[in-house]
């Protein structure tokens, strides 16, 4: 057994250890615990521990392309730069046609995804949103289409007068193969309303993943911390993920993504510490012992803190993403992308294996 890199540990750390090396599920008490605690290396070191079970040493990343067909949104998320009202300026709504255009302008013959998000455009019918993905497909059959999240499928429901099934079968006829993973912001009604997260609520972006896992499709799920939400929310958000994991494992990976302030010009105080987004990846790693991997996102924390991070419990980087607009619209500091060679040497600096990967985590290439 590993000896902690911080010996001298209080009685509840203690026992979490214990917990944690035995292979006993961690509580909600003891999230918050984790949360609380300063001790971050031990934390961290655990967090590793359990990558290391799951993982070993590889870490994965994938070549994929950013996608938004439109910013256009009926929802006013208090965190959100990227809407825009319709007729408002720089707002977009793009055909296939125009969408196939930009991509062929970006892309290379190594991208194997197109990760697809946007506003809720209610401008527009459902069939808009069907008819853009099969655009996609027809064009570039040979790269996976994960895209919607579970508030925009709920969105879907609403415009088009389906139930969550039919819209997710309609849209898996049209090429569609998993869900993004943003929506759930955290996972409370309360935080929902006080931040107006006017989409959907905890029930509805839990129900539509079951429905997707109950056909058979696998998806992502995030937590967009660092705002007015406390340790404990964001602990009980971890639960609510690991509980439906429990009845469906369909989840194949968590992403933890890290707040950004409204403006680039925000200063080190608006912003979360390195070492809150380090916890983090740590605890969620420790809480969802029932979900394979956790991500680094680099567009959030930045390349440098996600090679750290890959010592603190996490096993996939994301990937090339191409100019990635979301965070970036609001005060992300980070590139909007990286090469395939960028991510090799990122992930290598920090002593790991990387692993091309396709979306669900079958092994393309390992960088020995």
């Amino acid at each position: 057994m590993s000896t902690l890199i911080t010996p001298h540990t209080d009685a509840r750390m203690a026992e979490i250890i214990e917990k944690v090396r035995g292979g006993e599920r961690l509580t909600l008490e003891d999230g918050v615990y984790l949360y609380d605690s300063s001790d971050l290396l031990t934390i961290g070191q655990l967090a590793n521990e359990v990558n290391q079970r799951k993982n070993g040493n590889k870490v994965y990343f994938i070549e994929n392309m950013s996608l938004y067909f439109t910013n256009v949104c009926e929802s006013r998320c208090a965190f959100c730069n990227f809407r825009k009202d319709q007729g408002e300026e720089g707002a977009y709504t793009l055909s296939g046609e125009e969408m196939i255009a930009y991509v062929e302008q970006h892309i290379h013959p190594g991208v194997r995804e197109f990760h697809i998000v946007g506003g809720h455009n209610n401008h527009v019918p459902f069939q808009y949103y069907v008819d853009s993905l099969q655009a996609l497909h027809d064009r570039f059959p040979e790269v996976t289409l994960k895209a919607y999240t579970a508030a925009e499928i709920d969105f879907f429901t609403r415009i088009s007068g389906l139930s969550i099934r039919e819209v997710l079968e309609r849209l898996r006829a049209a090429g569609l193969k998993t869900l993004t993973g943003g929506g759930a912001e955290i996972l409370s009604d309360q935080y929902r309303q006080k931040m107006h997260v006017d989409k959907a609520n905890v029930e509805e972006y839990l129900e539509v993943h079951r429905q997707a896992h109950k056909l058979g499709m696998r998806t992502h799920t995030t937590m967009l911390y660092g705002s007015i939400e406390s340790h404990e929310d964001r602990v009980r958000h971890m639960l609510q993920i690991r509980e439906l994991q429990d009845e469906t494992n369909g989840f194949m990976v968590f992403i933890p993504l890290s707040m950004q302030p409204k403006s680039k010009n925000a200063g080190m105080m608006r912003r979360n510490s390195a070492y809150e987004d380090l916890k983090t990846i740590a605890v969620s790693r420790l809480m969802l012992d029932n979900i394979d991997h956790i991500k680094a996102y680099f567009i959030n924390i930045g390349p440098q803190l996600t090679q750290v991070s890959l010592s603190f419990g996490a096993s996939d980087v994301h990937g090339t993403i191409l100019k990635e607009r979301i965070s970036h619209s609001a005060g992300a500091l980070t590139p909007e992308g990286m090469t395939r060679e960028e991510l090799i040497w990122l992930v290598k600096g920090a002593g790991k294996i990387p692993v091309e990967r396709d979306t669900f985590y079958n092994e393309i290439k390992v960088y020995e």
